[in-house]
């Protein structure tokens, strides 16, 4: 990220973890339209924490999009390579 002319940060962040909120359009907004948004701008991680099924859905850039990486339970653990040394029991993210 940079800073613009007027000090306000320009760019699209590397990592965004979404928890999602209730609801159908919610969900669905997060699913798609900010998916869609993120890969757009360059994110090249998103993380979508679904407390109702208790599991986290990891999308990588790959090439010029957000693709579906892996999908983690409880008992997973999560890590990035943006985030060297991170470590993460999947099952905090639910408490």
């Amino acid at each position: 990220m940079l800073l613009d002319e007027a000090e306000h940060l320009t760019g699209a962040p590397e990592l965004i973890v979404e928890v999602l909120s209730p609801g159908e359009n919610n969900e669905r907004r997060d699913r798609e339209v900010k998916l869609k948004l993120y890969a757009t701008q360059g994110v090249r991680e998103y993380w979508i924490v679904d407390h109702q099924l208790q599991q986290v859905q990891v999308y990588r850039r790959q090439q010029a999009t957000l693709q579906l990486a892996a999908t983690l339970f409880a008992d997973d653990e999560i890590s990035s390579l943006l985030l060297p040394g991170f470590t993460c029991p999947i099952a905090r993210f639910f408490r």
